[in-house]
């Protein structure tokens, strides 16, 4: 595995932050940190995105694994990057935009749902497919993706919870994404930034337990 694919395995947990404002993802990700979660996806759905990026990547260092979702074009790639992100994720696959992506340097996960489709993800050269929406199979069907593609790295998306992590390593995940489960809008709206991090506490217990 390659020192990109192992800081991926080794965060294990990738926040995905859509938060209202700037300020909403910041303080979000400082509640992340401090219960134990440091991958954060800051998505291109955030206002100036880029701009918490650079916050972060300059606050936490080597700390947090910072990188942008959400991805959808070669300027938001460009613009991530240069600010700091180590990762780029994209919730599809557009061959032109993943060769883009890769050329900045970043590890690059992008979305599949289908057989098809992550055969498109491997032939465009991503680093990670990101399994997308996960909910909708969930760990069984990841599972079941992971038989014609044994050696292909999946983040399921969507749908990961505390309480079920440990199922999707089990069905063959290298990480896992996980959004609203992790960082719920209501406590985004309601700025309770407690809650935030006793989740993530919750989600670092659980991962802790897959590991050991």
């Amino acid at each position: 595995m390659s020192d990109k694919l192992e800081r991926v395995q080794s965060t294990g947990v990738f926040a995905v932050l859509r938060a209202p404002s700037a300020r909403h993802a910041i303080e979000a990700s400082r509640a992340l940190v401090r219960g134990g979660i440091t991958g954060l996806e800051v998505t291109y759905s955030t206002p100036d995105a880029a701009a918490v990026i650079r916050e972060l990547t300059g606050e936490f260092g080597d700390a947090a694994h910072v990188g942008a979702g959400t991805v959808t074009s070669e300027k938001q790639a460009e613009e991530a990057v240069a600010a700091g992100a180590s990762f780029l994720v994209s919730p599809g696959t557009l061959p032109a935009l993943t060769h883009s992506m890769i050329d900045t340097g970043a590890v690059v996960m992008t979305g599949a749902m289908t057989p098809s489709e992550v055969m498109t993800a491997v032939d465009a050269g991503t680093h990670v497919v990101k399994l997308f929406p996960a909910s909708l199979g969930g760990p069984a069907f990841l599972k079941a993706m992971r038989a014609p593609f044994p050696g292909i790295p999946f983040m399921p998306t969507g749908g990961v919870s505390a309480t079920n992590l440990g199922e999707w390593f089990s069905a063959g995940a290298v990480a896992a994404g996980a959004g609203g489960d992790l960082v719920p809008s209501a406590a985004l709206e309601q700025e309770d930034w407690g809650r935030i991090e006793t989740v993530a506490r919750q989600f670092a217990a659980a991962l802790s337990e897959v590991r050991a």
